[in-house]
């Protein structure tokens, strides 16, 4: 069996550096939605070096999540930790559990929400790390009042590659 080969050496160094970060699991979520949505922001683009960004989104108890959209210069992947969630596919809306996994390639068509009264988690992760935090810091923004004019909005969505179909 042949493998790609391994991407070029980015650290050339001789015995390895201490260079590691832990985030506790009881550290406190960085976004909280007037829904009760949580997100915590596990490794940003900014701390990874622009590699990925990996988010855990707790849902709230009513319904939450965009509708489909797309992006175009980022993929985006769903792995649920807990309750049930239902993911768009770009066909339908399916139903997916705990250890489940939803990978979307740039341009895929994709959405997420919660199902009504369960508790929820999963893990949303960006390839590469776009700075998504000012996305999820403004929604939270707006889901507590912020008023975004038509304009604003469109600019919003654009600046975040965020395609509603």
């Amino acid at each position: 069996m042949s493998f790609p080969p391994y991407p070029s050496v980015r650290y050339d160094g001789e015995n390895g550096e201490v260079d590691v970060r832990l985030r506790r699991a009881d550290a406190p979520p960085e976004v909280t939605y007037a829904s009760g949505v949580t997100v915590d922001y596990l490794a940003t683009g900014a701390t990874t070096g622009g590699d990925f960004g990996l988010y855990r989104w707790t849902f709230g108890p009513g319904e939450s999540g965009p509708g489909p959209h797309f992006h175009r210069t980022i993929t985006e992947s769903f792995y649920v930790l807990s309750g049930a969630v239902r993911l768009y596919d770009g066909t339908d809306w399916i139903e997916a559990g705990p250890g489940d996994f939803l990978h979307v390639p740039p341009g895929g068509v994709h959405g997420f929400k919660n199902v009504l009264g369960e508790p929820a988690s999963m893990l949303l992760m960006f390839t590469p790390g776009a700075p998504r935090e000012d996305y999820f810091e403004t929604l939270a923004a707006v889901s507590r009042g912020l008023e975004l004019s038509e304009e604003e909005r469109a600019a919003f969505y654009l600046r975040h590659d965020n395609h509603w179909v």
